[in-house]
């Protein structure tokens, strides 16, 4: 057998093939990243679930501060303003109202309605 076109002395011990063999890693056992994959989605899924409904939160309307509500509250006042709907007859609800339509006849009742459920919801 030629090695690199040079012959092979006979009795020099070849080296054993590397090829069938795997290095283990020290890393991270498998079960963990599974274990911090399956948290990340979850958490993710938590997230998504928490600030379902609600499709103008407080960036948008910017004319009320909601900086007195702590993160429940905030999501309870947003979703009941993302769901009461605009008395003028257009169909949007209050937030995207108030958020969108600086025109509105009512738009300045809008804005004291979403006032008055975030002072509903300022309580301990």
């Amino acid at each position: 057998m030629t090695r690199r076109g040079l012959p092979t002395p006979a009795g020099t011990p070849r080296k054993p093939s590397k090829a069938g063999k795997r290095k283990k890693s020290a890393g991270v056992p498998t079960f963990v990243k599974f274990g911090l994959a399956i948290l990340v989605v979850g958490g993710l899924g938590y997230l998504a679930s928490e600030t379902a409904g609600v499709a103008y939160g407080e960036d948008d309307i910017l004319v009320v501060d909601f900086s007195n509500l702590n993160e429940a509250q905030k999501l309870t006042a947003l979703r009941e303003a993302n769901g009461q709907r605009c008395t003028c007859g257009c169909g949007m609800t209050l937030a995207e109202c108030v958020s969108t339509d600086s025109t509105c006849p009512i738009r300045e009742p809008n804005i004291q309605r979403i006032k008055d459920i975030v002072q509903k919801n300022n309580r301990p």
